[in-house]
């Protein structure tokens, strides 16, 4: 028959390989996130108290505001290094996951091909229809995979583009009332 030991046991020990894989790239997305959070909470801690040391210093309303804004640019570029950072180990995550995912997909592909192929060759005769209309599900379902990872990557590749557009809007929307500021506090 074709359904031999060899083939369950090599299709097991992909398996296995595989979810290893998977959670390694969990865990080291996790190890980088919590570094990222512990590294951002320690510079906001220590931003936080330089910033109620210079606003203690502040004698007056114009001080006030002049503290306030130079506060300002320094702490959204922070809070959009930290998006950037976050959103990195999110999408390479996401691509290291993909890629075992696809990889696992081809391969059931293939061997669930190759099981069919072996029971057609031991198949009663007029059992040919029947392959074939599986076969042809098989296909239709591989397409269906493939239009959907692509439309996937599509819709990843927008989404970074408009993150970045975001980003940098941001850091010139804030510049901008900065300077903005400084010049009103000059005149």
């Amino acid at each position: 028959m074709f359904a031999i030991p060899e083939q369950f046991a090599s299709s097991n020990k992909n398996n296995a390989e595989a979810i290893l894989t998977l959670s390694n790239t969990a865990f080291a997305s996790v190890e980088r996130i919590a570094a990222l959070n512990l590294n951002t909470a320690r510079t906001l801690l220590e931003d936080s108290v330089a910033s109620v040391k210079a606003l203690m210093g502040v004698k007056d309303i114009q001080g006030f505001i002049s503290v306030q804004s130079a506060l300002a640019q320094p702490a959204v570029e922070k809070a959009v290094a930290y998006s950037r950072s976050f959103y990195e180990i999110a999408t390479q995550t996401q691509e290291e996951v993909s890629k075992v995912v696809e990889s696992q997909f081809a391969e059931t592909n293939k061997n669930v091909a190759s099981a069919l192929d072996q029971a057609a060759k031991h198949a009663p005769a007029g059992s040919d229809v029947a392959v074939a209309a599986v076969k042809s599900a098989i296909a239709a379902a591989n397409s269906a995979y493939d239009s959907m990872t692509k439309a996937a990557r599509q819709v990843v590749e927008i989404t970074e583009a408009n993150v970045a557009a975001a980003t940098n809007a941001t850091v010139k929307a804030v510049g901008s009332a900065s300077n903005v500021t400084k010049v009103k506090k000059a005149a």
